[in-house]
């Protein structure tokens, strides 16, 4: 009875809204669907880090607490990020990318809302690390945005991780507002010619390799996001660790994103969490999501002014890492113009892109800041 007297009398009004928020990412997990393998341990690992702590006995969150291990052996060191990288690479095709490398413009272009948030984070009262971390939620990157805080931004770690992974999962409502201001019926109506382009498989073997090399040679620092990428792929594309490859995007990807939602969800104290710069990242955080879709279609629209067959500006907004979730939402709205429109490869193509030019994007940020 004493202990539980003690846990009622520790209990803040401030420990009770983070009950509610934990609980309101569980129930857009589950009722809406919305990044469910992150957002229900997310949420869940917020209700964990706001349980009061009696005074002799560790808190869950403490580092002696499990949550507190995990996050100093897997966020604050990056393994959990590094881990996913490879998973993410294992699932990756980039076929669509190698038959269209006109595309790598586009995840390019995709990355403009990046350096606009970080302006405007700075204005905000930011310093330049942390405002580059918030400027990474643009990438539409989880593990890139993860990664980038754990580095610049530790205190702000709960609030990007959860920006990054919530407008993440609102990719299909916020995307077509964005395009269809942007851009008029005719254009979401322009056709692409798409060709069959066979890819050797030595192709697909030297990409990863050959990419791995280039980048770290030009910035040493992304080794870790793209050289562990790149490894991903090719276990996959190597045909002979299809065992290691399968592993790679179940066992490895489920288990890993398991305890980086729930140890993400557990530095998400009240005392962290319930502040006026929570409310900025979010913000922020939207700014970047429709700035980087923006700056694809106006990309795409500004190459449409010199070249005779025409871009689809749609195409452009798929430029951002959000795979495979922004290429579907391109083809949908097509099919809505036309139904007989398809520019199902060449989203995914530029998505493909996206994913490359969100942590290229990453390891620029921490060249220049490091």
């Amino acid at each position: 009875m004493e202990q539980l007297l003690l846990g009622i009398n520790n209990l803040n009004y401030q420990q009770v809204i983070m009950f509610f928020i934990g609980g309101g990412l569980i129930y857009l997990a589950i009722k809406k669907e919305y990044e469910p393998m992150l957002l229900l341990p997310i949420g869940f690992g917020a209700i964990l880090a706001n349980i009061p702590v009696i005074s002799g006995i560790p808190g869950i969150t403490s580092d002696e607490g499990v949550l507190g291990i995990l996050k100093n052996a897997g966020i604050l060191n990056e393994l959990f990020p590094a881990l996913i990288f490879i998973a993410v690479g294992a699932m990756i095709d980039f076929t669509p990318l190698l038959q269209m490398p006109s595309m790598l413009f586009f995840g390019a272009a995709a990355q403009f809302g990046i350096f606009m948030t970080i302006i405007f984070a700075l204005l905000l009262g930011f310093d330049i690390k942390e405002a580059a971390s918030i400027g990474i939620i643009g990438a539409a990157d989880g593990p890139t945005s993860i990664f980038v805080a754990s580095r610049f931004a530790r205190r702000l770690l709960g609030p990007i991780s959860v920006a990054a992974y919530s407008y993440m999962s609102l990719v299909p409502i916020i995307q077509p507002i964005v395009i269809k201001a942007l851009t008029t019926s005719d254009e979401r109506k322009i056709r692409m010619e798409y060709k069959e382009v066979k890819v050797s498989k030595t192709v697909k073997i030297l990409f990863p390799i050959v990419v791995t090399i280039i980048a770290g040679i030009i910035a040493p620092i992304s080794v870790t996001l793209i050289g562990l990428l790149m490894f991903g792929n090719l276990i996959r594309e190597s045909g002979v660790l299809d065992r290691l490859s399968q592993s790679a995007q179940n066992e490895l990807a489920n288990l890993v994103t398991l305890l980086l939602g729930i140890t993400i969800g557990s530095t998400m104290t009240a005392e962290a969490f319930l502040s006026i710069d929570t409310a900025k990242i979010m913000a922020l955080g939207l700014f970047a999501f429709i700035f980087d879709t923006a700056g694809g279609v106006l990309f795409a629209k500004f190459l449409n002014l010199f070249v005779k067959k025409k871009y689809n500006p749609m195409v452009g907004a798929a430029g951002i890492s959000a795979f495979p979730m922004s290429a579907r939402v391109i083809q949908k709205l097509a099919t809505e113009e036309d139904p007989t429109n398809f520019v199902l490869m060449q989203a995914v193509s530029a998505n493909v892109a996206g994913q490359i030019g969100s942590i290229i994007a990453g390891s620029v940020v921490l060249a220049l800041l490091s």
